[in-house]
């Protein structure tokens, strides 16, 4: 069975590898995790919320550390990495700050005598499953509120990147977390599954594909456990006839290449209309083009490696693919001829239905620019994706930009902005980008019991 394993992707080195647990140890966990709640559960708001408080100090406290293990892992510039670490601890901050307020209960406006309110109470042992491109940050907007509402977690982690993973475990206990309120599993798919069947087990969350969304919603469902799904997208990037070219551009550019492209968030289909094309697309490559790939250690980088060879072959796939039939190159379009996993910044256009690119995600350094007509073609065209997860729309004018924003089937929309993630911004999408959301109110109460309490 394949290890889990740390491969710098800088350099191809096979840094560290760590044995996938037995059936017996997967079912240990469950034991465990189960006991843990029924402690967790009743443990004092305020103590939870200490653990988190603590999470966020040691976030900050030892910030290089962390990031460092990123950008070994996965590659993440160390500039991208400092910020992950950064916005994971506010994620837990903010959940500390927010859990008194998100736990209270909420009277009713009823007919009839008497009172009624709902009470948010925790459900259970759930499990996580997280994938490597934001290694802190996934595992935090799941791991925060669940722990701060009194639910117990087991967290399946990504193949590539099992240090950070070691990592977020090491620092719960460091910061008080009873042992067993968090537990770290180098678990294989059969096991995870064997997990969610479990009747003790009461939720799933899943960051990542569509495919693997898709297994993991049919062994939740047959089994009738709550899951969120946060899954691929094909984000679309609207230029309108009057947005601010040079920002718009400059923005597009960071939008399509900050964490090497491998964000389902990232933008990916830049619709540009007719009037204003020849001069974004001119501004828009020049941009691009400043993104040369380097050394992640070094705070200049701009574009470190993809996370993998696999990922680096997936996405050269689909980029030959769409070449190959007719689309044309306006940068880069190549695996760069080193040890490591580095693909050039990537721009095709004249991209048609009969390309992968089409229509498949494109999780790395590559981008596809699309020329239309009008304002009508640009949202049809924005809509035309199996995915809806989050959307960017550029313009000078407010109105006409939130006019259109009613149109996109999009669970995100921001406007002269790519999209970014904040604690209290809620997260997720809709069609194939997956159900349910993370952060904020909203991620704090998909794994909660809504309780009614009604006194005649």
């Amino acid at each position: 069975m394949a290890k889990y394993a740390t491969i710098n992707p800088a350099t191809g080195e096979r840094v560290a590898e760590f044995d996938v647990i037995s059936d017996a140890e997967a079912r240990q966990i469950t034991d465990r995790s189960s006991a843990a709640y029924t402690a967790w559960k009743k443990t004092d708001l305020a103590a939870r919320t200490e653990v988190l408080r603590k999470m966020a100090t040691l976030h900050r406290e030892r910030a290089e550390e962390l990031a460092a293990i990123l950008t070994l892992e996965m590659g993440k510039t160390k500039t991208q990495a400092l910020g992950e670490v950064a916005l994971v601890a506010n994620i837990y901050e903010y959940y500390a700050d927010k859990a008194p307020e998100f736990t209270a209960d909420e009277p009713l406006d009823i007919t009839g005598t008497g009172s009624a309110y709902v009470r948010t109470e925790p459900i259970g042992a759930l499990v996580g499953i997280m994938p490597w491109n934001y290694p802190y940050y996934q595992v935090a907007r799941f791991a925060a509120p669940n722990i701060a509402l009194g639910n117990t977690i087991i967290l399946k982690h990504a193949r590539n990147c099992p240090q950070s993973a070691l990592a977020i475990e090491k620092l719960f206990h460091e910061a008080g977390l009873p042992a067993d309120v968090y537990i770290n599993a180098f678990a294989s798919a059969a096991q995870i599954s064997e997990m969610i069947a479990d009747p003790r087990i009461q939720g799933v969350s899943l960051t990542g594909s569509e495919k693997a969304g898709s297994a993991v919603g049919e062994v939740a469902g047959r089994h009738m456990k709550k899951y969120v799904l946060e899954l691929g997208g094909s984000d679309p990037f609207i230029v309108l006839d009057d947005a601010d070219l040079d920002a718009t551009a400059a923005a597009a550019a960071l939008g399509r290449l900050g964490n090497c492209g491998q964000a389902c968030t990232a933008s990916k289909r830049f619709i540009v209309l007719d009037a204003v094309y020849d001069a974004f697309v001119e501004k828009f490559v020049a941009a691009v083009n400043t993104y040369q790939t380097g050394d992640p250690t070094d705070a200049e980088t701009k574009l470190g490696p993809m996370s993998s060879n696999e990922a680096l072959t997936d996405l050269d796939e689909l980029v030959q693919d769409a070449i190959s039939k007719g689309a044309t190159v306006l940068a880069g379009g190549a695996k760069q001829d080193s040890p490591g996993s580095f693909y050039s910044a990537t721009l095709l256009s004249d991209v048609t239905e009969d390309m992968r690119a089409y229509k498949e995600e494109l999780f790395g350094p590559a981008g596809v620019v699309y020329r239309v007509k009008d304002e009508a073609a640009a949202i049809e065209l924005a809509n035309n994706s199996p995915f809806g997860l989050s959307s960017s729309i550029f313009t000078t004018n407010q109105a006409r930009a939130e006019k259109i924003a009613t149109q996109l089937e999009a669970g995100m929309v921001w406007i002269n902005s790519t999209s970014r993630s904040a604690p209290d911004l809620p997260f997720g999408g809709v069609k194939l980008s997956g159900v349910g959301r993370e952060l904020a109110r909203f991620g704090f109460n998909e794994f909660s019991n809504k309780k009614l309490v009604r006194i005649p």
